[in-house]
């Protein structure tokens, strides 16, 4: 049986006018519950309910604030592996267990909403969804949902001074690792949309140079301080071609590295989606994740 943590904080996201119940555990995961989350986009309906009550019976379980036909073909394998896992914990006394999510699912999820939206497929009540969920996206641009819940809970004060060794040291590999694509293209098309510039065709990969200074600005230098710098001495440029011969991302770890970039890059993005222009991009992102004070990547443990 799998072990029921305990959570050593707890507080309440304000986001806007909805306030959601969240924790941090014993193990430093950032929680947010699922109650909290269905009543911020108001999805506690008699047809969610039994739509998850059948979906746990077939082993497959989703959760209420996702329980809807039209919404299911949106919910992905990772998503379901990932952040929609849904965990068990305790608060205080530890007699009561209370369901919760990763906080990193908040952007998903309101996302998922949105998406639907865009796409035609939500009825009228389901549309007020969509309304919270747009909501909950714009809230979340002013502050980083891991930074919140940290605030929310005062565990920020329990960080470790002396963590940036500690951090770089499972952050960072020494080794190379073998390429893969870790920038989805949606990434690179709201860079395009944000500027208003034309998306070249899908059998063209050139980009203008400056996509290249866009990502350094937008991620590299919003991961945890002295990430990039050490990037940069196992990456160095080549001096004959002023270029670097890897990508930066081959050498984050697999363990920490590699799935922070992936759920900053998923918040990035979400910031991209809820900007009408780069400039305004640009500005939500440096009051959510400023250079050198990036809280939602502080993945050590105790």
């Amino acid at each position: 049986m799998e072990k029921i943590l305990k959570a050593t904080h707890t507080g309440k996201l304000q986001l806007g006018e909805e306030s959601i119940p969240c924790a941090v555990l014993e193990n430093g995961q950032r929680i947010i519950s699922e109650f909290g989350i269905s009543n911020a986009l108001k999805s506690r309906s008699g047809a969610s309910k039994r739509m998850k009550t059948a979906s746990s019976e077939d082993g497959a379980p989703i959760p209420i604030f996702l329980a809807s036909k039209n919404i299911i073909p949106y919910i992905t394998n990772e998503l379901r592996d990932g952040p929609l896992k849904p965990i068990n914990y305790t608060v205080r006394n530890g007699k009561r267990v209370q369901v919760g999510y990763d906080a990193t699912v908040l952007p998903r999820v309101c996302d998922i909403w949105l998406q639907a939206r865009q796409d035609g497929v939500l009825n009228s009540q389901q549309e007020i969804r969509a309304v919270k969920a747009e909501i909950l996206v714009r809230a979340l641009a002013n502050v980083g949902i891991v930074a919140l819940v940290d605030e929310a809970t005062g565990y920020q004060e329990k960080r470790e001074k002396d963590a940036l060794a500690k951090l770089l040291s499972v952050y960072l590999t020494e080794e190379r690792l073998k390429w893969a694509k870790r920038f989805p293209d949606v990434f690179y098309k709201e860079i395009y949309r944000l500027n208003n510039w034309n998306w070249p065709p899908e059998h063209s990969s050139k980009r203008p140079g400056i996509i290249g200074q866009y990502t350094n600005d937008v991620v590299y230098e919003r991961l945890p301080t002295g990430v990039l710098d050490r990037l940069k001495e196992l990456n160095p440029t080549d001096e004959a071609s002023k270029r670097r011969r890897f990508r930066h991302h081959q050498f984050l770890s697999e363990d920490i590295g590699q799935p922070d970039l992936q759920k900053h890059l998923l918040q990035v993005i979400a910031l991209m989606r809820a900007s009408r222009s780069w400039k305004g991009f640009l500005g939500l992102l440096e009051r959510v994740f400023p250079k050198g004070k990036t809280y939602q990547l502080d993945m050590l443990k105790d």
